[in-house]
This record gives structure tokens, C-alpha cells and sequence, in this order.
């Protein structure tokens, strides 16, 4: 078997469209001896927009953009890269995968080719069962430093390259090849066919999103039972108090321990207290110390008074 660990560049990415104008690949054997490693240069046939993944701050790719012009286009190449990808003997690699996988299912479309159909393995997935770790993500600058592999951000083969150095270290760690560090942790290997896409997955992933679900669903219990209980509870507000007039509201993250922010809300109403769940209408913001995030930017622009639960317990001559 051969490993292909591939790249690419686009001059542009739009919603249903992207503008390849680089694909780099890096095949090897089984032992990760190169056999071929190349940058296909592509002319995108359109300007280069080149923002970051939020639109908004612009990358600098390592190429003469006025260069591009000369190069052959995506229908042209397009035999050798499909060759490429689609050759049964060859396992395909990228990082962070998908997003290029998407990018040559656009141009399929957008050039009324053939659809692209092979599987796919991801380093960066790799990497995260590896670690135990899929609550964020890992760029492959991140990982290359982790494991000491150096190269040549947004060049495509230099990125190919990379992803294949990444790999090799990952197994060489464990004493295994890259097909049996993909069996060891349960992977399923991502799948294009038919211009629809399947994300590589794994036992361990599958696991993780259905504990987050879980989890999900009991912090949308402890906020709705909250909500209840203040609503309940705001009938019997006291009609004075040193909170007369004052609203307050609470962070997510307090009225999810809900006894607590059970408890300071009826001590809030016997001050005179009103209640509501929208921060940029409060006087009073109960949150933890370390809570940053929109809600509170919005109760600090109202000039709400922030407290912590320990603060607001004592202004309200809380006992525990």
C-alpha cells in the first residue's frame, strides 16, 4: 500500500465555491519513503480573495500570484489528481481534511466533472483520539511543533509534506504502522462519492458527542427549572428593599448551579428585586470571577454592577 498525504490552496473559498490554485502531495510507501512529492499549480481562472476561515483577516500564500495565469487549469490537471486520489492501492491523508475534500467536490461542480470518489484519513483527527482530546481543534503548526516536525505554512506540498511527517512521528511513538494506528483507535475513514461527504469518525468521537449531548441536555434542564422557579418565585417580590426598582440577572454559568442561583434570586426578590434573563437589561449581574463572554460585555455597556455569587450574597446579608 501506498499513503498519499495531500493540500490545498485556493485563491478564493465562497459558500459553494472554491478557486483551487494549488494541490500538494507527497505519496510515500508504507515506511514513509517518498516516492513523488509535488506542488500542482493551478490557474484558479479568477482573482485571489484570500481571508482567513472567519472572511476577515487576509493569508499571504508563498507564490507569485501573477504567476498563476501560466499555469494549467483544474480541468486540465484534473486526470492526474483524480488519478491520484482515487488510485485503490493508495490510503489518502490530509490535515484538517475536510475543508479540502469540499474544495475538489466545488470544482467537480463548478467544472462539470466526474465526482470524486475515494476515502480519506486526517492527521488532525488522528491526533485528537491520539490525545484524548475533541473538544478543540489542532492546527498542523501546532502538532508539527508538538512532535518536532518543521515546514513551510500554506505551501501545499510543503503542508503535504508535513502531514506526512506528522504521521510517521505518531507512529513511530507507538511502534505501529499508519493503518494500525488507525484500526487501534477505531477509525472510520471518511468517504467522498457521488459529490456527498462523509467525515472520518470513531468509536471514541462517537462517545465524546454523545456525552456532550448528554451534557447539553442536563445544563437545558437546570436553566429551564431555573427558569421556573423564578418565574414562580417573582409573584411573592417584596415591594421594597435595598433592590427596589434593580434588576438583576445571572450568567449561565450560576444558574446552572442551580441551588445556589435559587438562592440568591429569592433573597434578590425579598429585597424588592425584579428578574431577567437578558443581560443588556439588568442593573445587577451575578457571575463567576473568571467568566468573560458577551453576556457580561453587555451587562458592563448597561453599567450594570457586577458581582460574584459570594459578593452578591453579601450585599444581600446572606448567610450560608
Amino acid at each position: 500500500m501506498k499513503y498519499l498525504f495531500f493540500d490545498i490552496e485556493c485563491a478564493g473559498v465562497f459558500k459553494t465555491k472554491a478557486k483551487i490554485c494549488a494541490f500538494g502531495y507527497c505519496l510515500t510507501d508504507e515506511r514513509f519513503c517518498i516516492l513523488k512529492k509535488e506542488d500542482l499549480l493551478i490557474n484558479p481562472q479568477g482573482n485571489f480573495h484570500l481571508t482567513d476561515r472567519k472572511g476577515q483577516q487576509g493569508i499571504v500564500l508563498p507564490y507569485k500570484y501573477e504567476d498563476f495565469k501560466k499555469y494549467p487549469t483544474f480541468v486540465d490537471r484534473a486526470d492526474e489528481i483524480y488519478s491520484l486520489l482515487q488510485d485503490e492501492d493508495t490510503l489518502v491523508m490530509g490535515h484538517a481534511v475536510m475543508n479540502d475534500v469540499k474544495y475538489l467536490n466545488f470544482e467537480s461542480i463548478r467544472f462539470s466533472l466526474p465526482p470524486f470518489r475515494f476515502s480519506f484519513a486526517d492527521t488532525q483527527f488522528l491526533y485528537m483520539n491520539k490525545i484524548g482530546e475533541f473538544s478543540m481543534q489542532f492546527g498542523l503548526g501546532k502538532i508539527a511543533d508538538a512532535l518536532g516536525v518543521e515546514f513551510t505554512p500554506h505551501r501545499a506540498v510543503d503542508d503535504a509534506y508535513a502531514t506526512m511527517r506528522v504521521a510517521e512521528a505518531m507512529c513511530k511513538d507507538e511502534g505501529v504502522t499508519l493503518v494500525e494506528l488507525l484500526k487501534k483507535y477505531q477509525i472510520t475513514l471518511g468517504q467522498i462519492a457521488d459529490y456527498e461527504i462523509k467525515q472520518p469518525t470513531s468509536v471514541a468521537f462517537e462517545n465524546f458527542k454523545r456525552e456532550r449531548e448528554r451534557a447539553k441536555e442536563e445544563r437545558e434542564k437546570a436553566r429551564a427549572d431555573f427558569h421556573i422557579f423564578a418565574d414562580r418565585e417573582k409573584r411573592k417580590r417584596a415591594k421594597d428593599g435595598k433592590l427596589k426598582n434593580k434588576t438583576v440577572c445571572f450568567s449561565h454559568a450560576v444558574e446552572l448551579q442551580t441551588p445556589l442561583a435559587k438562592k440568591l434570586l429569592k433573597a434578590a426578590f425579598s429585597q424588592g428585586s425584579c428578574v431577567t434573563f437578558r443581560a443588556e437589561e439588568c442593573d445587577a449581574y451575578i457571575c463567576f470571577a473568571e467568566e468573560t463572554g458577551a453576556r457580561l460585555q453587555s451587562a458592563q455597556k448597561r453599567n450594570a454592577t457586577i458581582y460574584t455569587p459570594e459578593e452578591f450574597a453579601s450585599y444581600l446579608d446572606l448567610k450560608s
